[in-house]
């Protein structure tokens, strides 16, 4: 799957992520904050320091960052994760994500 288009949704709980088949994916803005690929969440990833996202997280804002990726602006702050393509088309594609799909 390549992306080609990552959305905000009407109220900011999560992405639309298109793909080039045309298929949409919509990912929660707690799992894009818990599965955050900025060096400290990668380190308390792999360290199995697991947090939950704060409740009633938003995403704030979404910057592009070039023709490769976003940058996303939490509701609490965070804004130090840089999501490739890639990445989020891996988190689009994942299995057991129920949890974290918005409705």
């Amino acid at each position: 799957m390549r992306v080609t288009d990552v959305l905000l949704t009407e109220q900011g709980e999560g992405l639309i992520i298109v793909a080039d088949n045309g298929r949409r994916h919509e990912l929660g803005a707690a799992l894009l904050w818990v599965e955050c690929p900025s060096a400290q969440g990668r380190v308390r990833r792999e360290r199995g320091l697991h947090r939950a996202a704060p409740e009633g997280l938003t995403i704030a804002a979404v910057n592009p960052i070039g023709n490769y990726a976003v940058n996303l602006v939490f509701s609490d702050g965070h804004a130090r994760g840089i999501y490739p393509w890639p990445y989020l088309a891996a988190l689009a594609t994942r299995p057991q994500l129920e949890d974290f799909l918005i409705d």
